[in-house]
């Protein structure tokens, strides 16, 4: 993420509060995402994602016709080759509460893939038994995308739906606990960074799909 003029954004936090989700372009420099997207494509070789469930706690399980995707979870102090994503995500979190004031003390991220044919239904993300989740986070890392590739995400607002295209380099904000979303059905495999921020520290995050 380049410097970003303060003004910028007062806008930016200015349209989350009142709109409910954020959409910004090139969020991230072609040196950092090039490193960010071969180290999914790594992970992905290296057969180490895993099916990714819907509900918390007690809840968790899997459910293959409600959700399709495959999950990384990430962890600062293993997976040290993305400190400078990190960083941003950090330093994101430095300015939402600047101007913001939203209190958020921690985050959580997995690497997120959709397999051609996939999808994940409708859905709120903040759960009955665990509401850790402020804001939901999505950085897109599909190179080349265009319109039939399908694994849009689909935004349920007071009074209309919105399509955002999971465009390399976009990150998408939305509020955890009012927004539901879903992503459509994949025609091309989709690839992420999905992640959390929390007004508490992160715990067991990966143990929950």
């Amino acid at each position: 993420m380049e410097c970003i003029a303060e003004e910028q954004w007062i806008d930016w936090v200015d349209a989350l509060a009142k709109d409910d989700y954020l959409v910004i372009d090139n969020f991230l420099n072609d040196e950092i995402y090039a490193d960010l997207r071969r180290f999914f494509l790594s992970k992905l070789g290296h057969d180490e994602f895993d099916p990714a469930g819907i509900g918390a706690l007690s809840d968790h399980h899997l459910d293959k016709s409600r959700r399709g995707d495959h999950v990384y979870w990430l962890d600062s102090n293993v997976d040290t080759h993305l400190s400078p994503v990190f960083e941003i995500i950090r330093d994101l979190i430095a300015k939402l509460n600047r101007y913001c004031y939203l209190g958020i003390a921690d985050f959580e991220s997995h690497l997120a893939y959709y397999p051609v044919g996939t999808f994940y239904e409708k859905h709120v993300d903040q759960f009955k038994d665990r509401s850790n989740r402020l804001i939901s986070m999505i950085i897109y890392l599909n190179e080349g995308w265009k319109k039939g590739d399908g694994g849009e995400l689909k935004l349920y607002l007071d009074d209309e739906e919105r399509l955002v295209e999971p465009i390399a380099k976009r990150i998408v904000l939305f509020k955890s606990d009012v927004l539901p979303h879903e992503v459509l059905k994949t025609n091309v495999g989709r690839y992420s960074l999905t992640g959390w921020l929390l007004k508490k520290p992160a715990e067991l995050g990966f143990l929950l799909g």
